[in-house]
């Protein structure tokens, strides 16, 4: 995004070409008198204090357990190495071997006042960061984060250095290793349409046979129109053309491919023929920075036809798209058509692209939704419903809500924004907080952790959250005079008064054009707040968010009281339905039986059902088996919904208080922890283990939580052993190896659990089982609260210094008691 806070901004444009292009001027001066409380001096300042201790404690985190690693692990307490650590699948392509974290980083630690620690780390990555690995990595995601961290590193070190101070010794080795990055990506490029592969080999490229890669088809249009500011500004500040070249070809083709009756795009695209794979249209997850880009690529460029581009796209977004503060997909070739009913996290960027534009209305109106959907839930859930129900409960801490709030904010000067700023700061400190760093929201609504730490967090969320409460001159640099990337590196903005010769010639000449300077030309592309022209411009934002006060829980259903299960019993119809099926019953077996539907126990506690119409008692009963083997598939697809939520193992005791949550599958026998305070215990080893027989060491194990192992036995069998041993509650561990929560839908554990069982139990894939047996080794006694919502920290903390003080107190009374029984 670009960083420009005063009131006009000219980038060096072809003169005539009138536009909006930023207009973050200060023109509402909101106080107490228009009723809004404002932030004092002295809390921005303690806000902007408690953001740098939070970046020292991530940052510090990294480079004691990760680094070199690309990224940390923070419950695990060190490095994600690929290769070596279980796959995540695609989310795993960022990883190269190349210190990502550390690069993406770079200008966050010069923008936060870290001079120091910012000429350390170029150092060390000059001395030990190479790129020549033979690894298949993400061309977008290396683009953004690796090229566009060492360009914005670039920029900062040579500033330091041109300032005479700091960064004597630089030698452009950043803009060297740049343009090495950018020589490996270019074989992405070598298709027939010229939109880059998804996917590259660092040493390979594209060879097939040695690249592992080469071999795609599709690509987001995201990931093809997202180059264009990176390389444009490599070929600028190195004098080679191609970079720039090869990515307005894919901006030109995508352009070209556009629906042209709606002037929308889709979401994937063929790479070799241009054709639409999915036509859904947006402006979120795939689609989001191609729009940013298109824009920006002006503001940097100078090049009026990607306005003109942007700009009729916007009108299309804003015809079809757009529907008030909402923002959900359609077919772009139907765009009268919806084509999803939910929303994802990643269109909380397009305020802030709206402040830059010059449409703040939508932008308050859109972020005023989101802010209210945060409130629900502490964080942006990965995607919610148009009913503002979770449809994807993650949140990996991203960026683009912090982005959009500071853009507002510097548009609109409303202290509004900054308590936005502040309560996602605080959310931040109080549930994503762990020892070795902050770690993702595996699930917003139980406030379990995911064990990772994205590199974007240190890029852009620390970025945008020091900027929101930093006076302008309380920062070293300028940002007038930078662009942000869609990572929020800088490029600066002076690139757009040299331009690369890309004709054939051998040797590319480099062409630095001065525009005029004269007051009467300083705003021809630019232009004023709109708000600032009309009166109660104090106050304007304010009245944009009045009528959207409780839109999302006058549009959210509220939840309606469960019936109790006897009624649910007396009004089911006599068929037997797959969400009453227990597979301990026996009337259940027999129903199932005579619909053809044979039920096996496999070893590790699963129930497997296989149907054979003909061994069904008669042509109804087989109707009937395959209506419910149906209702079981369309039951396992929505496991991971809200009828079956995770829950949560808390760790409670010190060194934690709170501060590693875990997920956990619930058990569809004994005690629901759903809206209950839930069990607090001792966690104790239940021997055996595999807690199938009777345990041996029941009075270690009597009031305290028990582990046990998945295997051997069923689930129901366990919590027995556990509760005839007089355990309070039960965890039990996966034995399949490497299963994870953060790969893995929910699971649930089966059994009757209708009468005899009384305890609480929860299971706890490998890893996260790995990470308390970790604890329990290192720590010896390690105290855990089994709940559906992790409770905060510091109700956690308060508690604990509550219970060492009354322990402190009773031992001086015992020693008071003591001393005069002597006497």
């Amino acid at each position: 995004m670009c960083g420009g806070t005063a009131g006009w901004a000219t980038p060096g444009l072809e003169l005539g070409v009138f536009v909006c292009v930023i207009f973050l001027l200060t023109v509402v001066q909101v106080d107490k008198a228009a009723g809004v409380q404002v932030m004092t001096s002295k809390e921005k300042l303690e806000a902007k204090k408690q953001v740098l201790e939070m970046f020292d404690h991530a940052y510090s985190s990294y480079l004691t357990y990760a680094y070199p690693a690309d990224e940390l692990m923070p419950l695990s307490c060190k490095g994600r190495v690929r290769g070596v650590d279980p796959s995540r699948g695609d989310v795993d392509d960022i990883l190269g071997g190349y210190s990502l974290t550390l690069i993406d980083t770079l200008d966050t630690l010069a923008v936060l006042g870290h001079l120091d620690k910012f000429e350390d780390a170029v150092k060390m990555i000059i001395l030990q960061v190479s790129l020549d690995n033979d690894v298949v990595v993400s061309v977008f995601e290396t683009n953004i984060r690796v090229l566009g961290g060492l360009l914005g590193g670039h920029v900062v070190a040579s500033l330091l250095r041109d300032q005479g101070e700091r960064m004597q010794w630089y030698r452009d080795e950043l803009l060297t290793l740049a343009k090495d990055c950018g020589y490996r990506l270019l074989p992405a490029f070598n298709t027939t349409t010229g939109m880059p592969y998804p996917r590259v080999n660092l040493r390979h490229g594209i060879v097939k046979g040695r690249s592992r890669t080469g071999t795609e088809t599709d690509t987001c249009t995201a990931c093809a129109g997202t180059m264009i500011l990176e390389f444009a500004a490599l070929s600028r500040l190195t004098g080679d053309p191609i970079f720039e070249d090869k990515a307005r070809k894919a901006m030109q083709f995508l352009w070209e491919r556009r629906q042209r009756s709606s002037d929308l795009v889709g979401t994937v695209i063929n790479i070799h023929t241009g054709d639409w794979v999915r036509r859904e249209s947006g402006v979120g997850a795939g689609i989001d920075s191609y729009y940013e880009y298109l824009f920006k690529a002006y503001m940097l460029l100078g090049d009026a036809a990607f306005l003109e581009r942007f700009n009729t796209h916007y009108a299309a977004v804003m015809r079809y798209i757009s529907q008030g503060p909402l923002l959900l997909d359609v077919h772009m070739h139907k765009p009268n058509v919806v084509s999803r009913n939910f929303m994802d996290s990643l269109l909380a960027f397009w305020p802030g692209l709206q402040v830059l534009t010059g449409d703040i209305k939508p932008a308050i109106e859109t972020h005023e939704m989101l802010y209210q959907v945060l409130q629900r839930h502490s964080f942006l859930p990965e995607a919610f419903t148009t009913d503002f129900k979770v449809h994807w409960p993650q949140h990996p801490l991203r960026p683009e809500l912090v982005e959009s709030t500071y853009f507002l904010y510097k548009a609109t000067n409303d202290p509004y924004y900054l308590g936005v700023g502040r309560t996602i700061m605080e959310n931040i400190q109080r549930h994503a907080r762990v020892p070795c760093g902050f770690a993702g929201l595996k699930d917003v609504r139980t406030g379990s952790h995911e064990d990772r730490m994205d590199s974007y967090f240190l890029a852009e969320t620390f970025k945008y959250l020091y900027l929101l409460f930093t006076e302008e001159e309380d920062l070293w640099l300028d940002l007038d005079d930078y662009v942000f990337t869609t990572e929020a590196h800088l490029l600066p903005l002076r690139l757009a008064t040299s331009f690369v010769n890309t004709s054939q010639s051998d040797s590319p000449t480099v062409t630095v054009t001065t525009f005029p300077t004269a007051s009467d030309r300083k705003y021809q592309q630019s232009c004023p707040n709109v708000n600032y022209l009309f009166p109660g411009h104090k106050t304007y934002a304010k009245t944009i968010r009045h009528p959207l006060k409780d839109f999302v829980e006058q549009r959210c259903p509220q939840p309606t009281s469960a019936r109790p299960r006897e009624k649910i019993q007396a009004s089911r119809k006599p068929a037997l339905r797959a969400r009453d099926f227990i597979a301990d019953n026996p009337d259940h077996i027999q129903a199932l039986r005579k619909m053809g539907i044979r039920l096996v126990t496999m070893q590790d506690g699963r129930v497997q059902l296989l149907h054979t119409s003909t061994q069904a008692f008669s042509p109804d009963d087989a109707e009937e088996g395959m209506r419910f083997m149906q209702e079981m598939i369309e039951l396992s697809k929505t496991q991971g919904e809200s009828d079956l939520q995770p829950r949560v193992v808390q760790l409670t005791s010190p060194p934690f208080l709170g501060s590693v949550v875990l997920t956990a599958g619930p058990a569809q026998f004994g005690p629901d922890l759903v809206g209950t305070p839930g069990v607090s215990g001792t966690v104790v080893i239940g021997e055996s283990i595999k807690g199938c027989t009777d345990l041996t060491n029941a009075a270690q194990v009597r009031d305290k939580i028990v582990l046990m192992e998945r295997g051997s036995c069923m689930f129901i069998e366990k919590a027995r052993r556990a509760q005839d041993a007089g355990a309070a509650a039960a965890i039990v561990i996966d034995n399949t190896q490497g299963t994870s929560s953060d790969t893995a839908p929910v699971f649930a554990m089966s059994g009757d659990g209708v009468k005899d069982v009384y305890i609480p139990s929860v299971f706890l894939f490998q890893k996260e089982g790995n990470l308390l047996l970790e604890a329990i080794r290192d720590h010896g006694t390690v105290e855990v609260l089994l709940v559906d919502k992790a409770q905060p920290p510091e109700k956690i903390i308060r508690k604990h210094a509550e219970e060492e003080e009354a322990r402190l107190q009773e031992i001086d009374i015992n020693v008071e008691l003591k001393v005069k029984d002597e006497l």
